[in-house]
This record gives structure tokens, sequence and C-alpha cells, in this order.
């Protein structure tokens, strides 16, 4: 018995940081296209918009732990909003961190994993990838957050399991494609209601409401770190 886990684990520890073979580049620009065609079409965008809605969650979750301030919950809505609550200073560095990472979460999320991917790290990806999930899912306060969360991190689990090295790589391929695309998009939806004059309680406007900084300034940050992102994760994607 003892003699298994001692050979189990290295190996384990093998396949989590060792490095995998890149596909070729037809998968590349195949899973690119994939991604493609769930964030561009309207209707298809509602429902993968909720996997960007827990990226965005997520990361104002993970902000306000590393700056300090006390998670007391995120929820997730089916309309593809979110709600990420946190107990702090109501002003000062770490609210405003927090406050920013929402909209830069996806697109950076994606940009990190392009740069795994560049370095051959397909497995350490899908396996970091269902961490994340499995801690935020610790933080979900209510049922549908607690499923969506649940069927993406049981997607990734059984991909990095039972599928094979070929699979593996395609989904990974098209998990960063998706964060990269589908980050950009968020940001010219919240410039659209902005522009009709809804979204009053944005992310855009809180920081406004912290920093004296007009919400428009904060709105083109958004814009430039995800098409940002979109470029220089894009060009470590196709470098296969």
């Amino acid at each position: 018995m003892d003699s298994t886990a001692s050979t189990a684990l290295p190996d384990l520890w093998d396949r989590l940081v060792g490095l995998q073979t890149d596909p070729d580049l037809w998968v590349v620009l195949a899973t690119m296209v994939a991604a493609l065609a769930i964030v561009v079409p309207h209707t298809l965008w509602r429902l993968s918009r909720n996997a960007i809605t827990i990226a965005h969650e997520g990361g104002h979750g993970l902000v306000a732990l590393l700056t300090g301030r006390q998670l007391t919950g995120i929820r997730l809505h089916s309309d593809t909003s979110g709600l990420t609550v946190s107990r702090g200073k109501p002003h000062g560095i770490g609210m405003i961190l927090t406050a920013a990472a929402g909209y830069t979460a996806p697109p950076l999320l994606g940009l990190g994993g392009a740069a795994l991917l560049a370095a051959g790290r397909i497995t350490l990806l899908l396996w970091a990838a269902t961490a994340l999930l499995v801690v935020m899912l610790v933080m979900i306060r209510n049922a549908y957050g607690a499923l969506t969360v649940v069927l993406t991190g049981g997607t990734f689990v059984v991909v990095s399991w039972l599928a094979g090295s070929q699979v593996q790589a395609a989904f990974a391929y098209a998990v960063v494609w998706f964060l990269l695309l589908g980050g950009v998009r968020p940001a010219f939806e919240l410039q659209a209601k902005r522009a009709r004059g809804g979204a009053g309680d944005s992310d855009a406007d809180q920081l406004s409401r912290l920093t004296n900084v007009p919400a428009g300034l904060w709105l083109f940050l958004f814009h430039a770190v995800s098409l940002c992102s979109l470029i220089g994760g894009g060009r470590w994607l196709l470098e296969v």
C-alpha cells in the first residue's frame, strides 16, 4: 500500500508539471473559430457568458482576499449577472483593486492560460483551473451559482482525468481562446449600457466614486486590458 502511494505521487507530480506536446496549428485555429462561434452570436453568448461571469466574480473574490478583505460570498444569476460581497474598508487601495478585478479577470486569466500553453503546460492549466473552481464553489451562496460552478468544474475534471492528450489540448486551447475573446465583449456591452443611461452602479462607476477618476477612463482601462491580452495571448497560442 505504502509502496503504491509512493510510486503514484511522483507519477502524479510528473504528470502535473511535465511538458505536453503542442497540438497542430489546425487544432489551434479550429478552437479559435469555435470560441468565436459562441462569443459573437447573441443567442449563444447569453449562455456562454455564464463562464465569463464566473471568471469576473472570481476575480473580485480573489483580489478581495489578496488585499486583506473578508470575502463573505459570491452569487451568480441566470441573467449572467453576479455579485461578490466582501467586508473591509469601503475605500482605499484594497477596495479599488477589488472593484477593478472583475472586468479584467477573464482576459488576464486567458493571457495567463496562453502563457502556460505556450510553455507546454496543458495539464497544469487544466488542474489549476479546476482548483480555482473548487475554491470558488466554497464561497458560492446561491443554488444557480453552485450548479454553474459544479458543471463547469466537472467538465474540467472529466477532461483532465478521462480524455486523451489530444482532447485535453483541444479543450485547453478552446477555453483559453474563449477567455481571451469573451473577455473583450463585456466592456463593450457596459459601454453600450452606459451610453443609454443604464448601468449606473457598474464597476466603472464604483471605481469613479472611489478614485474621483471619470468612469470613462476606467472603461478605457477595461478595453485596454482585454484587447492587449487578446493580442498578446493570441500571438502565444498561434506560435505552435
